[in-house]
């Protein structure tokens, strides 16, 4: 069972467990800071609302058991609360503005370059936090010169065999996905007897899609009743212990790419085309 502040992410890669001075003589050529984004927002009646910074810290968390004792990765404190407006409606949600999340991000990233690093991810676990990050992402480059990388767990392909077509299109927030995951991480935090399956009715629409081609404005009242979207009673804590153990694989993998890429290196060189003189 996931619990916080323990094990090689907490004990060996958390960055504000070292002092200052261990700091300034860290290498920084090639090392990576994750900065987690989650949110506090109502989940559904069988979730808590911990529930995206929860899958965060925890896949963090089980990722720096396997990566490599050699690569340079640290760990930043999470950040748990995140744009969740779509979501006031239903009460425990905790959001912040648009403007002030990308403050705060925007005046950690710079605290980060004037330390001496080059490297930030953006480590993202709540949809509502994605258009906004990446945003963000390319004002920090600009602004710092840091390479910003955004990710999101739910991108790496890790439940692509478990989830049904329906649950892929439309089990967004607090369905089959989220709840294994919590299943697995807090078995406690769910509330078993209270599952629920809400699947937005888009029949007849050939274009319209919560997440793809062509998207329209929401909140979650407009779209459920329950405040979860997607098949929850098809959770098990088997399924989200698979889905975290290879969630924690990919990204470690993926992680030791970030800390080795350098921008410059993705840059294409126009060749000129050699001008044969007619004779």
């Amino acid at each position: 069972m996931f619990q916080r502040y323990t094990g090689k992410a907490w004990e060996e890669r958390f960055l504000p467990r070292l002092t200052y001075r261990e700091i300034a003589g860290l290498p920084k050529e090639e090392a990576l800071l994750i900065l987690p984004i989650g949110a506090v927002e109502q989940h559904g009646p069988h979730m808590p609302v911990m529930t995206d910074a929860l899958i965060g810290e925890a896949v963090l968390t089980r990722t720096m058991e396997v990566l490599p004792e050699e690569a340079k990765v640290w760990l930043l404190p999470p950040l748990a609360y995140g744009k969740s407006n779509e979501h006031l409606d239903f009460p425990g949600t905790i959001s912040l503005s648009a403007a002030s999340l990308q403050g705060v991000i925007s005046d950690i990233a710079a605290s980060v370059a004037q330390a001496g690093f080059r490297r930030l991810v953006l480590f993202n676990t709540h949809g509502g936090n994605t258009d906004l990050l990446n945003v963000a992402a390319r004002e920090i480059r600009i602004s710092t010169g840091l390479m910003v990388f955004s990710l999101s767990p739910g991108s790496l392909g890790a439940a692509h065999d478990l989830l049904s077509d329906e649950e892929k299109e439309y089990g967004i927030h607090a369905g089959d996905y989220e709840t294994s995951l919590v299943m697995a991480i807090k078995p406690d935090w769910v509330h078993d007897d209270q599952l629920v399956r809400e699947i937005p009715d888009l029949s007849g629409l050939d274009f319209l899609t919560l997440e793809g081609r062509i998207r329209f404005a929401w909140v979650m009242s407009d779209i459920s009743s329950s405040g979860a979207l997607g098949d929850a009673t098809q959770a098990t804590p088997a399924k989200g212990e698979l889905i975290l153990e290879r969630c924690a694989a990919t990204l470690a993998q993926a992680l030791q790419e970030l800390a080795m890429f350098e921008i410059g290196q993705v840059r294409s060189v126009q060749r000129e085309e050699m001008i044969v003189p007619e004779l």
